[in-house]
């Protein structure tokens, strides 16, 4: 079955999203993706990337069509969410997309609008909420819980037992031991093994990892 789509955004997320997207069609021809084009408030974006498909104009004056697919490719997690739910709220459908390369575990669950990136690992009994972004070679460890909302960047490593809330933004080389909680909208740094509990809206660094500051 054919899904055509407009990709929310024309920046660099886009792009990846974009070349994920021509590796899938090629991997699955039974279950293709066709982009119809992209909206963005910054037009060059569109001229940089210099994308096949047309660009279809500004976001804000968009209107939502109920008879094709939405694919969110703003990173930014200020404006995924708000645009996300203003969209859901006209009629808005969104899709997720999940490389081919990734490897996921037959009982991991995943939820609507997921990306899930190149070489990305999921264990078993992994649940995924609404929304989040797993970047390239993550590995997300058995039993693991994530909320809605979250950025996992490239090769993070979320160790069996861990549970993370909504809207965080977790480093390159961000690590967990196993069966530690994050709670929602706090940012762990590049490189961060968090050792222990983390609460709401906080920045945590270091290895052994501490609070640098509230949000």
């Amino acid at each position: 079955m054919k899904k055509e789509l407009i990709i929310i955004g024309a920046g660099g997320h886009a792009a990846e999203l974009r070349e994920y997207i021509d590796i899938h069609n090629q991997a699955r021809p039974a279950d293709r993706f066709r982009v119809l084009g992209y909206i963005d408030d910054d037009p060059s974006m569109h001229e940089h990337y210099e994308y096949e498909e047309s660009y279809l104009g500004a976001i804000a004056s968009h209107t939502v069509r109920s008879d094709i697919w939405y694919l969110m490719a703003i990173a930014n997690l200020k404006y995924r969410e708000p645009l996300i739910r203003q969209f859901q709220g006209k009629g808005a459908c969104f899709t997720g997309l999940i490389h081919p390369t990734a490897l996921i575990a037959s009982t991991a669950e995943i939820g609507e609008g997921v990306i899930i990136s190149h070489n990305a690992s999921l264990g078993p009994k992994v649940k995924i909420g609404d929304f989040n972004m797993l970047n390239s070679r993550c590995t997300i460890g058995h039993d693991t819980v994530l909320g809605n909302y979250n950025f996992i960047s490239p090769q993070v490593a979320l160790s069996g037992n861990t549970t993370i809330g909504d809207g965080n933004l977790l480093g390159t080389n961000a690590a967990t031991i196993p069966g530690v909680t994050i709670g929602n909208g706090s940012i762990i740094g590049a490189g961060a093994v968090v050792i222990k509990d983390v609460p709401d809206k906080v920045v945590v660094v270091g290895n052994k990892s501490k609070i640098l500051k509230k949000l």
